[in-house]
């Protein structure tokens, strides 16, 4: 039986072409809700979601807008991050992803893991 804790990694490796990727979100707001410390990694296709404009443009009913979603996240503390190579790959840096995302390697979801974080993946 794993430890009780409060910390969650959760990766989402879908982007708006996913209702997946609102569910995600919604997942992440619910583990905040919870009293949770919620970190998104985010890889592959799902960085799109994160990119200045990428976040507005969908919504999978009957989730709210992934705009929203995302938004609400961030206020509430939640940390998103974004895998290096897969922002590479689509030529976005720091400058081309909404304010408050960080580009971080999979040694921060492995710094949480070592901590006890439990871990989803979208």
């Amino acid at each position: 039986m794993q430890a009780e804790t409060d910390k969650v990694v959760i990766v989402i490796t879908r982007g708006i072409e996913s209702d997946l990727s609102s569910a995600a979100f919604a997942v992440a707001n619910g583990g905040l809700t919870a009293g949770m410390k919620v970190s998104v990694f985010l890889t592959s296709t799902a960085i799109d979601l994160v990119r200045r404009g990428g976040h507005g443009v969908t919504q999978a009913a009957p989730f709210k807008p992934l705009r929203e979603l995302i938004e609400n996240f961030q206020k509430r503390g939640g940390t998103i991050w974004v895998c290096p190579p897969g922002a590479e790959a689509r030529g976005y840096g720091k400058d081309d992803l909404i304010d408050g995302v960080v580009i971080a390697g999979s040694s921060a979801i492995f710094g949480e893991i070592k901590q006890g974080a439990a871990t989803l993946s979208f």
